[in-house]
């Protein structure tokens, strides 16, 4: 099952197959006097690209078509100044459904999200290692989402499915980490550490590490001496 936003676009991979399915074609304007017009934007699967399409079980299924053949119903036989609320109701209903299975799916297939996490750990450990902060900069989620094929919003999903935190709030993580490295050794300037890591300017460095240890990075050195 998938979700495209207004704007993208999808190609069969091949156009002579058999396709069968259900769709469900949703104009913004059916969705504007409503709550919902809104709160959509929020639902992050409709940034997801096709290989992150939600897989169902014959249960889930079911759940869906039966959400699917009510709306069908209501539009071809029911058409009254009630119809558009308990479609849109409905609608409502799928999409909820749709983020407990996508919930259900990051768990049920551990092994393989797993497997991703460890990939972006090694990439960030070569990032630092390979010392291409110093000429790209900080790590950024798009780029590391693109190494590693997924969608970035796709990745922020998972991660914080996984381990409670963001893209963004993993990449600090893990920045963080390397910073403590780089201090305990005691071999580089705080500057120099931070333009190792892929700051511009070492306060911004400063600024990041004291909200995240509660101490400067001068403060954490003296710390270790103690």
């Amino acid at each position: 099952m998938s979700f495209i936003a207004p704007g993208q676009l999808i190609k069969m991979q091949d156009e002579e197959a058999n396709y069968d399915g259900m769709t469900l074609h949703i104009h913004p304007d059916f969705l504007r006097p409503y709550p919902l017009s809104s709160v959509i934007r929020h639902y992050g699967y409709f940034s997801y690209s096709a290989a992150e399409a939600l897989y169902l079980s014959e249960k889930e299924k079911a759940t869906i078509l039966s959400i699917y053949r009510f709306i069908q119903e209501e539009l071809s036989e029911r058409i009254d100044k009630f119809s558009q609320d308990v479609i849109i109701s409905q609608i409502e209903l799928l999409l909820k459904y749709a983020n407990r299975f996508y919930d259900r799916q990051f768990l049920t297939r551990k092994a393989v999200n797993n497997d991703l996490l460890t990939r972006l750990e090694q990439l960030l450990e070569d990032y630092f290692n390979e010392e291409k902060s110093l000429v790209i900069g900080l790590p950024t989620v798009n780029a590391l989402a693109d190494n590693l094929h997924v969608t970035p919003r796709y990745l922020s999903d998972l991660l914080r499915n996984l381990i409670g935190l963001n893209s963004q709030q993993f990449i600090h993580e893990k920045v963080i980490e390397k910073a403590k490295e780089y201090l305990a050794k005691d071999e580089l300037t705080i500057a120099e550490i931070a333009y190792h890591l892929g700051f511009e300017h070492p306060q911004s460095f400063n600024k990041l590490f004291k909200s995240k240890t509660s101490l400067s990075p001068s403060d954490y050195k003296r710390s270790l001496l103690n």
